[in-house]
């Protein structure tokens, strides 16, 4: 089931818009303005936000919960482009796409909570505050330069880079313990690896004794082989 909060400018928004790197530091008023009308919603575990054409209306920030981004391939293949947490925003550069509609498909991977944020807002707030417009495009820009170095690493990486440099990014606790956020086949789809040569470097490892665990529950036993892989192949990010 989904609950609908309809505000003409949440106070209890304000805040959470705050905490996002590329508006940090605004004034105020700026993210008042980015927060007109905006509404809270809660979602199931699986529920679709928006599907890649939809007409691009809004733009989401995370309250609780995650996010995945995903694509369907000609044959029906998913690919998982990345995962929002808590925190986080999506879809704001689809405000601005000439075609005004969403490039992918945004489904909850869990109970989640998700303002909507308007695109009619967001350009009325840049066109009256030239500074929102320029920390965007700034950080429009970083992601541009970003995911350029790391489609070029991806072409010249091998499968084990990859794997390790993954497993290296994901938050782990004191004692190595690490959550993959996809299915082991979302994962090497996202990675651009067979799902069984996954599996099987997962095997070699364990048996190595690098990490330990199965399915989406890992723990990291010994990262310095895996830094020296991921290291080793001028990852670029």
């Amino acid at each position: 089931m989904t609950f609908i909060n309809n505000c003409t400018a949440p106070s209890e928004l304000i805040p959470l818009i705050a905490t996002l790197p590329a508006l940090e530091g605004l004034d105020p008023a700026v993210l008042e303005s980015l927060a007109q009308g905006a509404q809270q919603r809660q979602h199931r575990d699986g529920e679709t936000l928006f599907c890649e054409g939809d007409t691009a209306t809004h733009w989401l920030l995370i309250e609780s919960g995650c996010v995945e981004v995903v694509r369907f391939g000609h044959e029906g293949q998913e690919l998982v482009f990345h995962c929002f947490q808590a925190g986080h925003s999506v879809a704001e550069a689809a405000m601005f796409m000439a075609h005004g509609r969403y490039p992918m498909t945004a489904r909850t991977q869990t109970t989640t909570v998700v303002w909507r944020l308007s695109r009619e807002a967001m350009h009325q707030a840049c066109e009256r505050h030239p500074a929102l417009a320029m920390r965007l495009l700034q950080d429009f820009s970083k992601r541009l330069y970003r995911y350029i170095n790391e489609m070029q690493w991806l072409t010249t990486s091998s499968a084990p880079e990859r794997l390790a440099a993954y497993l290296l990014r994901l938050p782990r606790t004191p004692q190595g313990a690490i959550t993959l956020p996809l299915s082991q086949r979302q994962l090497a789809a996202n990675l651009g690896i067979r799902a069984e040569t996954l599996s099987r470097l997962l095997a070699d490892w364990r048996t190595q004794s690098w990490l330990c665990g199965q399915r989406r529950t890992w723990t990291l036993l010994n990262a310095s082989p895996l830094r020296d892989l991921a290291f080793g192949s001028a990852r670029p990010f």
